[in-house]
């Protein structure tokens, strides 16, 4: 896994606040998140073991952010420096989940002891480290970075898009053999065939449910899966994320 990590604060409010207004938060915790943890906690469920090559802050964020995601199982590889990107998340009482950032994304760069691995899911990180990840057997990555990817110019195994975040589209312009665009609650295609959703029993809280479904999807096809199966595995884990509070408390396991 190579991405980002950044320390979130979690609100559960009943509702947004409006301009102006004061809203009272139900529950409130923090921890290590962002695409390349939640990703991350999820193959290391599935697999048994994940390793995480990062940049965090140096300061007692990024150490709290190391001493977190080793509870969650993961081996975390750190470069040192700058400071720990922030974020707040307010859950509404419905699951949904609105996110404000707070500074700049510290992106892991080459090199790094890629080769070898069956698989190397990038969400986020410099040129170099992206073409470092080429060496795995299987290369899965998010449309989120497609700047970078486009920059890298490597050829992907998975790309994982969405049809309804602005920032996860997907225009057609990289070298994919899998492309899954998720749909939310209606689904989504891959390579162009729909799929279903999996209902969701109680929708506790979105945040993760997409990064979830991802890691599990590219965990099926690395390990031989035929792209149904994957999809089915994936559907099952972002579905999973949705009953428990943030994005680790109900992830799925092997």
């Amino acid at each position: 896994m190579v991405g980002h990590v950044e320390w979130v604060e979690f609100a559960r409010v009943p509702r947004l606040p409006a301009s102006g207004e004061i809203v009272h938060a139900e529950a409130v915790w923090d921890e290590p998140a962002g695409g390349g943890a939640v990703v991350a906690s999820q193959l290391a469920r599935l697999a048994g073991r994940c390793e995480l090559f990062t940049a965090l802050g140096r300061d007692e964020l990024g150490r709290a952010a190391e001493r977190r995601l080793a509870e969650l199982g993961v081996d975390v590889h750190v470069q040192w420096g700058g400071e720990t990107r922030r974020a707040w998340t307010h859950v509404e009482a419905g699951g949904e989940r609105t996110i404000t950032v707070l500074g700049d994304k510290l992106l892991p760069h080459s090199p790094l002891p890629l080769s070898g691995y069956d698989l190397v899911f990038f969400v986020s990180g410099q040129p170099d480290a992206l073409r470092a990840a080429r060496s795995a057997r299987f290369l899965a990555a998010t449309v989120r970075e497609l700047g970078t990817l486009r920059t890298a110019g490597v050829p992907l195994d998975l790309l994982v898009a969405s049809a309804n975040d602005p920032g996860e589209r997907y225009d057609g312009s990289l070298a994919a053999q899998t492309v899954v665009i998720t749909d939310g609650a209606r689904g989504g295609s891959a390579n162009g065939v729909r799929y279903a959703a999996v209902p969701a029993e109680t929708i506790v809280d979105t945040y993760g449910a997409g990064d979830s479904f991802a890691a599990a999807l590219a965990f099926g096809l690395a390990r031989g899966d035929e792209l149904a199966s994957a999809v089915a595995l994936a559907a099952r884990a972002g579905a999973a994320v949705l009953g428990g509070q943030g994005p680790y408390t109900a992830q799925l396991h092997s």
